[in-house]
């Protein structure tokens, strides 16, 4: 049975996503830019239960629609510049996923998360409030593609591919 943390994401679509991992290639530092750029929806969720992490994921991406989503602003995060998204489809997603969790869930994932992609992390605050001026200078809010759920095992920095799940249903979420 592995034991490692599961993260689990939305994934971007196609543009979006080569659009997200030019920005952090550009503005990561590359020592630490081990992860394609990503939405995450948890950050640990427990290992042991990978088979039924994937059920319920699976189902999820089966019953409903892509969630429409839309990058609202550039934000500063810690030493850092991220992209927030708001998406009231791709939380209800993350709600029912959590609701069938219930007890299983860290004090960080039983919150309501901030839905954003991280381009910047870990460099010197002039370094953040220069790139955040620069991207805020000429940022418009525009809709984000996505595309469907993925699972990853953390392994103390890179990330294991476990699955990726496009949204195929009908259903509109939230």
């Amino acid at each position: 049975m592995r034991r490692e943390p599961i993260i689990m994401t939305a994934t971007m679509g196609a543009a979006d996503q080569a659009w997200a991992d030019g920005l952090r290639r550009a503005h990561y530092p590359a020592d630490r830019n081990v992860v394609e750029a990503h939405v995450t929806l948890f950050h640990h969720l427990p290992g042991p239960y990978e088979g039924e992490l994937i059920a319920r994921t699976r189902a999820l991406a089966r019953e409903f629609a892509p969630p429409a989503a839309q990058l609202s602003e550039v934000m500063r995060m810690g030493n850092g510049v991220a992209f927030r998204i708001h998406s009231p489809g791709l939380l209800a997603i993350r709600a029912m996923m959590a609701d069938g969790l219930h007890g299983l869930l860290t004090a960080q994932d039983q919150g309501l998360p901030r839905l954003h992609i991280t381009v910047q992390n870990k460099v010197e605050a002039a370094t953040a409030r220069a790139l955040h001026a620069a991207l805020s200078a000429s940022f418009t809010p525009r809709p984000l593609s996505i595309s469907g759920l993925a699972l990853h095992r953390y392994l103390g920095g890179p990330w294991e591919p476990i699955g990726n799940w496009p949204f195929r249903g009908k259903a509109a979420a939230g």
